[in-house]
């Protein structure tokens, strides 16, 4: 083993040292590097259809975002802050009817007995750190939410400068093709994040007006929980249905039932039909992959990595095409 060898061995280690320390910095870079995506998407749009510089185009997407947020927030908030109100006084109705349910089955334990278990002083003393240690991170996640954002707009308003820093970067030999492979990532995440916006849409749009026709109670806010974790494909839909599901077992169980087989009929619609219509020409990810990355960050970073796993995965793909595949694979003789 030579001295360039170590070397090199030494500098891998530093880098992947440095990099682990820095993963939240790293984090909501790439995640400023997505919203600034979703922003340029729009913006591409507009300056197509309208002879506007990329400021004044930033501009126009951003007010139309506030203006859009604000109807929908006029239309749509009153209601939904009334139902998580009644979802507040539904729990303790809901824990008694999963308990009186669980007396009927004899191998479960009694779930009453557990939750009176969970209120002893001993389990309780614990809770005022807990609280504040939630407080302490809901201020640091919030920080972290206004930088990125604030990112996202520097990054949308100049992204050439950007990618010209990167390309710098690189071995002059090696330029062309990183031009490429950042326009290349661009669009395949460009594509990605405007087929599940569309898709999350339908699926909110589509569980609301089940879940009224049903007379389901809580459809607004079942329905929008439904839609916003459709970005997270494999996990988000399964966690999304219990909330439903619960609320329709305070009605019957032949309503939860209903939810149940409605659910399922909208979940596999938008796995199998319209989510692989609206990626079509983007990127496919297996569903394997899909739920590997997303166990595999959110061991390593918690929810914000599961949040952005399936981005990360779509840019990594591309890499792995044009780099590991063309570049290597493909020349191996």
């Amino acid at each position: 083993m030579n001295g360039r060898t170590v070397l090199g061995a030494l500098a891998l280690v530093v880098i992947g040292l440095l990099t682990w320390e820095l993963r939240w910095v790293l984090l909501v870079l790439f995640g400023a590097v997505v919203l600034a995506v979703a922003l340029d998407v729009p913006i591409t749009l507009l300056r197509r259809l309208l002879p506007l510089n990329r400021p004044a185009a930033l501009i126009v997407v951003l007010a139309s975002l506030v203006l859009l947020g604000g109807v929908l927030g006029q239309l749509l908030l009153p209601e939904l802050l009334e139902q998580i109100k009644q979802l507040t006084t539904l729990l303790p109705v809901l824990a008694l009817r999963l308990s009186s349910l669980a007396r009927q089955v004899d191998w479960l334990p009694d779930l009453e007995q557990q939750l009176m278990a969970l209120g002893t002083w001993e389990r309780l003393q614990p809770l005022g750190g807990q609280l504040l240690g939630l407080a302490g991170g809901a201020a640091n996640t919030t920080i972290q939410m206004l930088l990125m954002a604030l990112l996202a707009i520097l990054l949308a308003l100049d992204p050439r400068s950007h990618q010209k820093v990167i390309v710098s970067l690189t071995p002059s030999f090696w330029r062309p093709q990183m031009q490429k492979l950042l326009g290349e990532s661009r669009q395949a995440l460009g594509g990605w994040l405007a087929g599940m916006t569309l898709s999350a849409v339908s699926v909110f749009l589509l569980t609301w007006a089940g879940l009224a026709l049903l007379g389901v109670p809580l459809a607004l806010l079942s329905s929008l929980v439904c839609g916003l974790l459709t970005f997270v494909p494999t996990i988000g839909p399964t966690a999304a249905t219990l909330l439903p599901l619960a609320v329709a077992l305070l009605v019957s169980p032949a309503k939860m039932l209903q939810v149940l087989v409605l659910r399922l009929i909208l979940q596999n619609t938008e796995a199998f039909l319209l989510t692989p219509v609206l990626l079509r020409r983007t990127v496919n990810l297996l569903p394997t992959v899909a739920l590997t990355a997303q166990l595999c960050l959110g061991a390593l970073l918690g929810l914000p990595g599961v949040l952005l796993a399936l981005p990360l995965v779509v840019v990594l793909q591309v890499l792995f095409e044009e780099v590991l595949v063309k570049e290597v694979m493909d020349q191996w003789n």
